[in-house]
């Protein structure tokens, strides 16, 4: 929490908020590129002939209760059954029945003609409550899981060749709690459902890129730039003078804390989802965005007015307190409140990128690489812990655990440690993001080869810093290739980490410097 208190504890706290930073941004919240619903259930495994080789279709599920249009669900279509639309004109809506019983796996005592059977799963086959339903007069089946996920539907090698001709869809067990609760004290509910075709072109990722590069140049920069180095009397954490003490300098150890700290709070997150979980993580997130916008505003407000930065005021209790202080802060928990308050809003976007970013800037000053011997065991622990937690935990835990993590519930808010963009020319209006700490880790080298230039007298043409935000720059744009070829979800380090850490060892051993790098402290 941001505190205006006397200079003679500021770095005390601020070294303590720093720590607060590390961990959270750092360490919690590591959120692969995007996450990928179609993609991950083509798994190719099952069988599949004739009547159940349907690819899998990502459905939007909309819904009326009354005459009220409710936010549309996310479902997926089975292997077998009828294909559905892709656009809403040519699907129909239909009233949604419950059947009796509501397992569907026997023939329903309530009227399914015309209409959509929304089911339980249990007790019998997919299958076999596809035919029960159809065979009742059902127009569809949609199926409600009995965890808070989406499940494959599919057909086994002792299976006869199923004829359905009716559209089968499951949902998420939230997402049917919503169509279920509208049903209570019977209520009409109406269901459409159609299968969009995701566009080519994803507009969102261009601008999406230029952010998470301009964060890490600007925030490599910043105390130069915007600071000034040799500028001691600069607002830095609780509005008082700068103190070196305030910096956090990373060690080697900090990559075994990183490793077990982030992997049991992932573990954490996967098996144990729930609402208050993801409001402490908003909480956390709000206290270090406004901790950024009152860092970034006050220093910005300080560089351009000369004066601003002797002026103080003596309050009771707080001591001296700078007049910039006061100003921002108050401005920046409004901000920081209203966006707690409408984050659900379709432009709530804006406020947590232009937060994320001042955290980021933030942490970047507060945190330093002192040489590439901590940045190599930092970012080699984070390139495994990627690897393991998106592509080999699915051979352990049935799926992959941080993708899980990331798309989060459809009950609660979203993780807001992430810097979104939102689809414009999606038919499914979602996001595009990156998380915090594809942007934090790798910043964290760039940052230290731009103070390594400029300790050692390097400009830009035989330096490391622009060759390290070429790199990053070339990694993020293979992030999203890879994401386009391959689409799922892609862990962003898997190809940061080569192009930015690979550079400065590359370049180091060619200009002989690979040693000093080494053991620099800077």
């Amino acid at each position: 929490m941001v505190s205006p208190a006397a200079s003679s504890s500021s770095p005390r706290r601020s070294r303590g908020l720093a720590y607060l930073l590390v961990y959270v941004l750092l360490l919690a919240c590591r959120v692969p590129a995007a996450a990928g619903v179609d993609s991950e259930f083509e798994d190719g495994i099952s069988p599949k002939f004739p009547g159940c080789d349907n690819p899998f279709q990502k459905v939007k599920v909309m819904y009326w209760v009354g005459d009220d249009e409710r936010s549309s669900l996310t479902g997926i279509t089975a292997r077998f059954g009828e294909m559905l639309p892709v656009t809403g004109t040519d699907s129909e809506k239909r009233k949604a029945v419950v059947p009796a019983p509501k397992t569907s796996c026997a023939k329903s005592s309530a009227p399914l003609a015309s209409s959509i059977a929304v089911a339980e799963r249990g007790e019998c086959t997919f299958l076999e409550k596809a035919k029960t339903a159809e065979s009742g007069g059902a127009a569809a089946l949609l199926l409600i899981n009995d965890e808070d996920d989406l499940q494959k539907m599919v057909c086994t090698q002792n299976d006869t060749v199923p004829d359905i001709a009716i559209p089968v869809v499951m949902v998420s067990q939230s997402a049917g709690r919503k169509i279920l609760s509208g049903m209570d004290g019977g209520a009409k509910v109406d269901i459409l459902m159609y299968a969009p075709e995701k566009p080519t072109f994803d507009g969102a990722i261009p601008f999406l890129w230029l952010m998470a590069v301009g964060c890490v140049a600007c925030a490599s920069v910043w105390s130069f730039v915007v600071v000034g180095d040799e500028d001691k009397n600069a607002p830095t954490l609780g509005g008082e003078e700068n103190d070196d003490s305030e910096i956090v300098e990373l060690k080697t150890k900090t990559a075994l804390v990183f490793i077990v700290t982030s992997s049991l709070v992932l573990l954490f997150l996967f098996f144990f989802k729930s609402t208050w979980s993801a409001w402490l993580l908003v909480v956390l997130f709000c206290l270090s965005g406004l901790q950024g916008l009152h860092y970034v505003a006050s220093t910005l407000i300080v560089r351009a007015c000369e004066r601003c930065r002797e002026a103080k005021v003596t309050l009771p209790v707080l001591g001296n307190v700078t007049v910039v202080t006061l100003v921002i802060l108050p401005l920046a928990l409004i901000f920081v409140v209203v966006w707690a308050v409408h984050q659900n809003s379709p432009f709530a976007w804006v406020g947590q990128d232009l937060m994320g970013i001042c955290m980021m800037i933030l942490v970047l000053q507060v945190v330093h690489m002192p040489n590439i011997k901590v940045a190599t065991a930092l970012l080699v622990s984070a390139f495994m812990y990627d690897i393991f937690w998106v592509f080999i935990s699915p051979f352990i835990f049935k799926k992959s655990v941080m993708i899980t993590v990331a798309r989060g519930s459809d009950e609660g808010p979203s993780l807001p440690m992430v810097l979104k963009m939102p689809k414009e020319f999606d038919t499914w209006n979602g996001y595009d993001m990156i998380g915090f700490g594809d942007i934090l880790f790798p910043g964290l080298l760039v940052a230290f080869s731009f103070r390594y230039d400029r300790a050692h007298g390097k400009d830009l043409t035989d330096g490391y810093f622009l060759c390290l935000m070429i790199g990053y720059a070339f990694g993020l744009s293979c992030t999203y290739v890879g994401l386009y070829l391959m689409k799922s979800g892609q862990p962003a380090l898997l190809y940061l980490v080569p192009s930015t850490l690979g550079t400065i060892v590359t370049l180091g051993a060619r200009r002989g410097e690979l040693s000093q790098l080494w053991n620099a402290k800077v």
